[in-house]
């Protein structure tokens, strides 16, 4: 696995996590291309959703330009870490996933079409990794937050499995878990890719410039 490592692809344990820290990360009070808080209370008649799909950059921009998403912010989720740092998270040592929590007007948009979105924006079958990008944090899960959302996602997977074997690809890996607590990530990596930010940014495969997050499979296919 050359530089980075077999331990960066398990799942480490709650006992040896590292601990962490009580003090939340500092985040915008805005966010940068939709002006809409980022953090809760959000607009009445607002549902969240929360996935983790590879590089969270690029995978919150494509949530952000959905028309009916009110705002988004990324973070970390579904490990043991209090309130980590990038860095604790690149380490492996943590459990978290890079996350996008999508708060949406299920009047405008459905969480069918987020679902649509997530499954045709990465390749759900690749495990501890997406592409180039490998560790436990670049896995791929769904944090549902009812029991509505869970049936849901369930039923997507299965739709999406029978394309993604049709189309040549493995077993969708994908977690679908209930929604823990998430940690907002750092001020610098919200909305990371807004014009107003990095105008000519990407979401880097960790150095070989290649974009992401890739679909591997239309809903069409």
């Amino acid at each position: 696995m050359g530089i980075f490592g077999s331990h960066k692809t398990r799942m480490v344990t709650a006992d040896d996590a590292l601990r962490g820290r009580d003090q939340a990360m500092r985040v915008p009070e805005r966010h940068e291309v939709l002006g809409t808080p980022l953090l809760p209370p959000y607009p009445d008649g607002t549902q969240v959703a929360e996935f983790a799909l590879g590089c969270f950059w690029g995978a919150e921009k494509n949530y952000w330009r959905l028309p009916g998403v009110v705002t988004t912010a990324v973070g970390y989720e579904g490990g043991f870490t209090k309130n980590p740092s990038y860095e604790e998270v690149c380490s492996g040592r943590t459990g978290h996933a890079e996350a996008v929590r999508v708060v949406f007007d299920p009047a405008k948009v459905s969480y069918g079409e987020l679902l649509r979105l997530f499954w045709e924006s990465h390749d759900p079958t690749q495990g501890m990794r997406q592409g180039n990008d490998i560790g436990t944090q670049y896995r791929s899960a769904i944090f549902y937050t009812s029991p509505e959302q869970k049936a849901e996602a369930e039923a997507s997977a299965a739709a999406y499995q029978q394309r993604l074997t049709a189309a040549g690809y493995g077993k969708i890996t994908t977690e679908i878990v209930p929604a823990g607590e998430f940690y907002f990530a750092e001020d610098y990596h919200q909305q990371y890719l807004a014009d107003t930010k990095n105008p000519y940014g990407y979401c880097p495969d960790h150095g070989t410039g290649v974009s992401c997050p890739i679909g591997v499979v239309k809903a069409s296919d």
